[in-house]
């Protein structure tokens, strides 16, 4: 059905319970996480189309189970190159030149690969954005219950104590319109308008550095197939340590994006393609191959984020509240998540359930992860200097000087073996880049929509950022473990979602279920029981979810529908606190939950 009060195409004024501003990554998953829970809205983009460069591009597996939970996890990975041809992340000096340095990348390692395989039912996987977006954009439209305005440019916004209005022009005919929407989500990118018109202030630095994409067609098979990975990373012999050059893997191997950072003593004119071809050929090593441009995009290294994600009745999600720079693959991902926990606080304030409070918890929850990936991403960036500098590659030196150095890297001398030493010292850094598992998959929040249950959050046995830690702790995303539904096999992730709460017990556990329909009766929102471990529930076959569920078989773990826990109890005597902490939960009070529910 329609998301508006008016035909679609018709630029007179609508009405629409949520307008999103904004058609890229973070707003389309907003649109289809509210289509999926059968909220009308409208989204609005300024361009014609979807992205038509590659952009951004690794989906980690948060990434992963949110697109798994939306129904579009299979699509996705039919498109994008699997997790086996990201194993490797390459130092070279070119292509053809001396390989400097290799690690394995993105949990394809031997001391990796499992702790990648028992988080989460959802793998890793490249898939660009100009791929990703039109398949989130045909589900929504497959589901019929928002509409997808291209060409529509956002213009301003006033908001009162009742709604939204927005006034928002169509490019191709020059009309305005209004737009009033109970709420707006501002997913309009680096230099939000959206975030100027609400007057909120980001922090941070901008303009770190100056960089420019090139997206190419060239076959790099013979330099690639036998170490594959996404990232290229060449240090041309003669150039400063700080031109770096990187080679992306847009479709193995012959689609890929050129990004360097010219230094500014020799400032690359973009329209001169022979000179950037003639830089993409110098890194390659190989003038012989055939390289056709497919586009140029300069732009600029950040990292700001966001004084607030939201005010009043409007919320920025993704870009518009955190940039920083590509390492890591940070961005895309957080800008799903930002939306994944902001549409199901949305959908029910707007059914009335829960009161406008629970919408403040997005701030509160996404604002940490935000500072916590830049952050992140700029020490990334940083320790890619480290590896020029291990080599002893300095300002000035010759190519010829270099050309030595790279030579003489395995020579049985002091000096070989020194910078092989600082090498190595300096590679492992980048795991920080590679192998952040913890950063993509273990955040944890720590205020907002959540109940504690008056235990220590748990410590990390290993290093916080490398590992991620499964845990039940209130805030922490609920842990995978493999269930078997009859014979068909599936994750504890699969049980959960979906838009709805759920209990999750085990044997002994049958005083949840009374709970869970008194809960339900108080507050007006259904509350889904799942047993695990028990002939008439879930099996556990591998024992896997009693080894991480830390309650009692008849405690409980409550899940919110993002697959965050928000509250759990070691056994079932706590059974009768149920509705209260739903009440908690849903930002209402236990009179106000009654009455009239």
């Amino acid at each position: 059905m329609p998301a508006c009060d008016h035909p679609a195409g018709d630029t007179a004024d609508v009405r629409v319970p949520v307008l999103i501003v904004g058609g890229g990554p973070a707003g389309l998953a907003a649109s289809l996480a509210l289509s999926r829970y059968g909220v009308r809205h409208l989204l609005v983009n300024k361009h014609r189309g979807t992205a038509h460069t590659p952009r951004a591009h690794l989906l980690n597996q948060r990434t992963g189970e949110i697109l798994r939970d939306l129904g579009v996890e299979q699509r996705v990975l039919d498109r994008a190159t699997p997790p086996e041809l990201l194993a490797n992340h390459v130092f070279m000096s070119t292509f053809t030149g001396t390989e400097v340095a290799r690690l394995d990348a993105y949990g394809n390692g031997p001391d990796r690969i499992g702790d990648y395989r028992a988080a989460s039912p959802a793998r890793m996987c490249n898939l660009p954005q100009h791929l990703l977006e039109p398949i989130l954009a045909e589900a929504v439209e497959e589901a019929g219950v928002g509409e997808l305005r291209f060409g529509q440019e956002f213009l301003s916004l006033t908001q009162d104590e009742k709604g939204v209005t927005a006034l928002v022009r169509d490019r191709g005919s020059g009309r305005e319109y209004t737009v009033r929407s109970d709420y707006l989500v501002g997913a309009d990118g680096a230099r939000s308008r959206v975030l100027r018109q609400l007057g909120l202030g980001l922090t941070g630095a901008d303009g770190v550095a100056q960089a420019v994409s090139v997206w190419f067609e060239a076959d790099l098979s013979r330099y690639a197939a036998h170490r594959p990975g996404i990232l290229y990373v060449g240090a041309v012999p003669g150039r400063p340590p700080t031109d770096g050059r990187v080679f992306v893997s847009v479709r193995p191997w012959d689609e890929w994006v050129f990004l360097s950072f010219p230094h500014p003593d020799e400032p690359l004119d973009l329209d001169d393609h022979e000179a950037v071809l003639a830089r993409i050929r110098e890194s390659i090593g190989d003038d012989s191959i055939p390289v056709r441009i497919k586009n140029i995009s300069p732009w600029e290294v950040n990292g700001t984020v966001a004084e607030r994600y939201s005010a009043g009745r409007v919320f920025c999600v993704g870009d518009a509240v955190h940039q920083g720079p590509p390492t890591n693959g940070l961005g895309l991902n957080s800008a799903v998540a930002d939306s994944f926990n902001l549409c199901w606080k949305l959908k029910l304030v707007l059914d009335g359930p829960a009161g406008p409070g629970l919408l403040d918890t997005y701030h509160s929850e996404r604002h940490p992860v935000g500072r916590q990936v830049v952050d992140r991403a700029f020490r990334s960036m940083a320790d890619l200097l480290a590896v020029p500098q291990a080599l002893g590659f300095t300002e000035g030196q010759s190519a010829r000087e270099q050309l030595r150095i790279l030579g003489s890297l395995h020579d049985d001398t002091e000096e070989a073996r020194a910078r092989g030493e600082a090498l190595a010292a300096a590679t492992r850094r980048i795991n920080y880049q590679v192998n952040a598992h913890g950063v993509e998959l273990g955040y944890r929040y720590r205020t907002g929509a959540t109940v504690p249950d008056h235990t220590p959050e748990p410590d990390p046995d290993r290093d916080p950022e490398l590992y991620y830690r499964p845990t039940t702790w209130p805030g922490a995303h609920v842990p995978h473990a493999w269930l078997e539904d009859g014979r068909r096999r599936c994750s504890t992730l699969d049980i959960v979602g979906h838009g709805t709460f759920v209990l999750l017990t085990g044997p002994g556990g049958k005083a949840w279920h009374a709970a869970a329909r008194e809960a339900a009766r108080l507050t007006g929102v259904e509350l889904t029981v799942r047993v695990i471990g028990s002939p008439e529930g879930l099996r556990d076959p591998y024992g896997a979810w009693a080894e991480v569920r830390e309650v009692a078989a008849d405690g409980c773990v409550l899940v919110r529908p993002d697959a965050h826990v928000a509250w759990r109890a070691a056994d079932s005597g706590r059974a009768r606190e149920l509705p209260g902490v739903m009440a908690r939960l849903l930002r209402i009070g236990v009179a106000e939950a009654g009455a009239g529910r």
